[in-house]
């Protein structure tokens, strides 16, 4: 878009009325798309809600048995690897989180 640098400039009052105008005549022409139609069925579809009986799910997760370099965290009984060991306090192994 070209711009003509010799017409003359508007003032920063007058710029903020013509933008406060086209606001007006915006909001006036939107006033009747305000609201949503929103079928509730389908927008809770995809929420799920604390304590929902999930029995009839099922996970297709594949399971590991713990590696050689891996060691399970006495505190938490997560399984580490061995750079995460941090101590070994009465025949417990503690990972660097639980410290």
């Amino acid at each position: 878009m070209a711009t003509d640098y010799d017409s003359p400039r508007k003032t920063d009052e007058e710029i903020n009325e013509d933008s406060l105008q086209e606001l007006q005549a915006r909001r006036g022409a939107d006033k009747g798309t305000g609201t949503i139609d929103v079928d509730p069925d389908e927008a809770a579809e995809g929420m799920e809600l604390p304590g929902a009986d999930l029995s009839g799910e099922e996970l297709a997760v594949r399971v590991l048995p713990r590696q050689s370099d891996e060691f399970t965290c006495g505190r938490c009984f997560l399984v580490h690897h061995r750079s995460q060991l941090a101590e070994q306090r009465d025949n417990q192994l503690i990972c660097k989180e639980c410290t």
